[in-house]
């Protein structure tokens, strides 16, 4: 049992014994069969070289430092940065790899869908763009971008493009500088000649200029004494107005002040007797009041006892029907009940049958499969004694299973009832038994046999009809059917 204690740039992970997944803290009392590792959230520089290609299929290198450490004010980004990356150390070749593939594809994408001049420009933009991409997908590590610098572009060898760009700009400055130059003699020349004529035509404006001024003066002056004569009278004919005037306004405040005085006293008699009108209307509202509230107090005490009246007669009858309710409710859910513990136990006992009948039919399959592979080893072990013949086999096989007499019993069956009618013919050869056994015929040649056979045809068509109903072409039925002698026996 040991008490760790954490750096300011550390913190404990600890696993083990009574934690679930694990525990961040800065300082822990480590149990038995509890684990404690430090890890360091100080930030780490990593510096960079992208290569990347901009829509035009422009490279370029993007030297980058990125200044990358854990989230330490998020729990969750602590927990994920010491579940994912705390046995690696922060400046180990695999985190480097891990944060170089992020930024660097990024970037490539970023780049990719920018132009050259869209990059150059927008470095700024560009590198905003680029900083939020990659902390994303940082996020899931639990790192944060403390600091992100995006150095100048550098031109990828055989893809000088930046310093085509500054040839470029060299040369339209240099001839900017032979034109401004141009330009600055040019403006020297003709300022020269534009001094020279302005000052000629400078020197007789000032001498119009000041015989108009002389002449200016000498008639502001004579009207300057004109204007001052006729203010004064101007003057001497507004005082006496504004003396009238005076008379005028005192005679008119004077009248005016007697009139409000009169006004005064009739206003004052008038106000007394309003006010008294006003206190006399006030003591009848009050008593008007105060007869309404003591209606209004009566109505409501008994607007309040029927209220309640009314109020506890729908409570009951509400609780009756909600009693009714409650019953109707419970019969039924009892009612289900039961149905569901009837399909429950239905479908219980189907599902018996069902198990049986399938282990039935499974141990039938079985059963059916070892007979099957008994009957192959049987019958590859008569293959084997027979020597390999398949016809023996088989004459073999439907010997013991008695196939041969199934056969004989099925053709008896078959004809059984079907009383065949069966002619015989005789064409004039006798037959005699000689001394020795054997039997010896007397005929009267080939060409008799040839006549005999044209005697037989009617008889055989005669027992075509009778066993099938056909009925011979009416060319054959006419032939003469009194030459046979047939004998006939079933």
């Amino acid at each position: 049992m040991w008490y760790h204690v954490a750096k300011p740039s550390e913190f404990l992970v600890i696993t083990g014994r009574g934690i679930d997944e694990l525990k961040i803290a800065k300082k822990a009392l480590v149990l038995p069969f509890q684990k404690c590792t430090r890890i360091d959230v100080s930030p780490v520089n990593y510096t960079f070289e992208v290569n990347a290609m901009s829509t035009e299929k422009l490279c370029f290198l993007l030297p980058a430092v990125f200044t990358i450490g854990p989230r330490a004010d998020d729990h969750n980004s602590l927990v994920k940065y010491a579940r994912l990356l705390s046995r690696h150390q922060r400046n180990s070749h695999d985190v480097k790899e891990l944060v170089q593939g992020i930024i660097e594809g990024e970037t490539r994408v970023l780049a990719a869908s920018m132009s050259m001049e869209d990059v150059f420009k927008g470095t700024k933009d560009f590198k905003r763009e680029v900083f939020g991409k990659v902390q994303v997908e940082l996020n899931q590590f639990g790192l944060l971008i403390y600091n992100a610098n995006i150095k100048q572009l550098v031109d990828v060898r055989g893809h000088e493009y930046f310093s085509y760009l500054g040839q470029k700009t060299q040369m339209e400055a240099a001839n900017r500088a032979k034109v401004d130059v141009a330009e600055a003699k040019m403006k020297g020349d003709v300022g020269a000649k534009q001094s020279e004529g302005f000052t000629i035509q400078s020197a007789a404006k000032i001498d119009v200029e000041t015989k108009v001024v002389t002449a200016q003066r000498q008639g502001q002056g004579k009207m300057e004494e004109i204007k001052v004569g006729s203010e004064v009278k101007i003057f001497e004919i507004q005082q006496e107005a504004e003396v009238s005037e005076a008379n005028a306004k005192l005679a008119t405040k004077k009248a005016a002040w007697s009139q409000q005085a009169k006004m005064a006293e009739v206003e004052s008699d008038k106000a007394v007797a309003i006010r008294e009108a006003e206190l006399q209307q006030e003591v009848e509202g009050r008593n008007a009041l105060t007869k309404t509230e003591n209606f209004k107090a009566q109505f409501l005490s008994r607007a309040n006892v029927e209220y309640h009246i009314k109020v506890q007669e729908a409570n009951g009858e509400y609780y009756q029907k909600q009693k009714a309710a409650d019953a109707i409710l419970y019969e039924r859910e009892k009612l289900a009940q039961a149905r569901r513990v009837e399909s429950d136990a239905e479908t219980y006992a189907k599902k018996q049958a069902a198990d049986v009948a399938l282990y039935t039919k499974t141990k039938e399959a079985e059963g059916l499969l070892a007979l099957a592979e008994a009957e192959g080893i049987y019958i590859r072990t008569l293959l084997s004694a027979l020597g390999g013949n398949y016809i023996a086999l088989r004459d073999y096989l439907m010997i013991n299973e008695g196939i041969y007499k199934d056969i004989a019993k099925f053709n008896a069956d078959a004809i059984r009832g079907l009383q065949p009618k069966i002619n015989i013919w005789s064409n004039g050869v006798s037959e005699e038994e000689m001394s020795d056994g054997t039997i010896a015929r007397k005929g009267n040649g080939a060409m008799k046999e040839m006549s005999e056979l044209y005697q037989v045809i009617p008889h055989l068509l005669q027992t075509v009809n009778e066993q099938t109903r056909m009925l011979p072409p009416p060319w054959l039925s006419t032939c003469s059917t009194n030459k046979a002698t047939p004998s006939e026996s079933a």
